[in-house]
């Protein structure tokens, strides 16, 4: 019983993890049925420069995701809090530890940038101030903003939907 048992959950497993599977194949056609377009502004505040790069590339699979899908993505990255340290030019604010990946974050966004469907990627002055940091010291491929609560909810009376990963 037990072995009959252990045979059909490992050939359960076998049909659900197997190429062409409905699981390899999942896709949102049903929730995005009659959906043209999504507006998003993201709202990031993550300090962990694994976390965040981690976060910038499921944004950006998000984006490709749709796309593939025939919807138009319209993506607002914000930057606030300990994140601002990570989205900089000046080494000497980022941990020594959170450098090398400092590095691919920058990367990151200079290709999320350049790709269909990001509308825009800012940075938040107050944050700037708040983690004594220098707005000249901003990655290049990012607006500074006055204040990017001000920014989120202008985003949003536009009708682009919140989420803070």
């Amino acid at each position: 019983m037990i072995r009959r048992f252990a045979a059909t959950v490992i050939a359960i497993f076998a049909v659900a993890t197997a190429p062409g599977s409905a699981q390899a194949q999942a896709d949102d056609h049903v929730v995005l049925t009659g959906v043209k377009e999504l507006k998003v502004a993201f709202d990031v505040l993550e300090g962990d420069a694994k976390g965040l790069l981690n976060r910038l590339n499921v944004i950006d699979e998000t984006r490709a995701s749709l796309m593939k899908q025939g919807v138009t993505p319209n993506f607002v990255v914000a930057f606030r809090g300990p994140a601002t340290k990570l989205v900089q030019t000046d080494v000497s604010k980022i941990k020594p530890e959170d450098r090398e990946v400092a590095t691919k974050i920058a990367a990151k966004l200079d290709e999320m940038s350049k790709a269909p469907g990001m509308k825009a990627i800012e940075q938040c002055s107050v944050a700037i101030r708040q983690q004594e940091t220098k707005a000249e010291n901003v990655l290049p491929v990012i607006k500074v903003v006055g204040n990017s609560w001000i920014s989120l909810m202008a985003y949003q009376s536009r009708g682009y939907a919140y989420i803070r990963p």
